[in-house]
């Protein structure tokens, strides 16, 4: 996978603030629940990176696009996990692909164009 990214124009890559809120909900919970010590060094050490990482990358913004996908994909009663819903209606809502091996829910998604590039 990372010799594929490689190949891609770097303003040609996104992640989504979703995947940003996620991985920065989940820092912040082991932050919370560090004992003070080096374990809370650590995830404090944790929590600085992932917000440096997602500074340095391009994040799709959610918008009004996204909620008018989302509630197209709702109308659909599209059956997936409310985060992998709001992704797909962000990708479908800048005409993007996606990219994960998640096919299971992802295949379920009318329209949505998937790339698994661990294949």
């Amino acid at each position: 996978m990372l010799r594929r990214v490689a190949t891609i124009a770097k303003d040609s890559l996104y992640t989504t603030v979703i995947t940003l809120r996620e991985q920065l909900r989940g820092r912040l919970a082991i932050v919370e629940q560090a004992p003070e010590g080096p374990a809370l060094v650590q995830a404090y050490e944790r929590l600085y990176a992932t917000s440096f990482y997602f500074s340095r990358i391009n994040v799709l913004p959610f918008t009004i696009d996204a909620v008018i996908e989302l509630a197209n994909l709702r109308k659909q009663k599209v059956r997936i996990g409310t985060q992998d819903l709001r992704i797909a209606a962000l990708v479908l809502a800048v005409d993007g692909i996606l990219v994960t091996s998640n096919r299971q829910d992802y295949d379920k998604v009318p329209g949505l164009t998937i790339e698994d590039w661990n294949r």
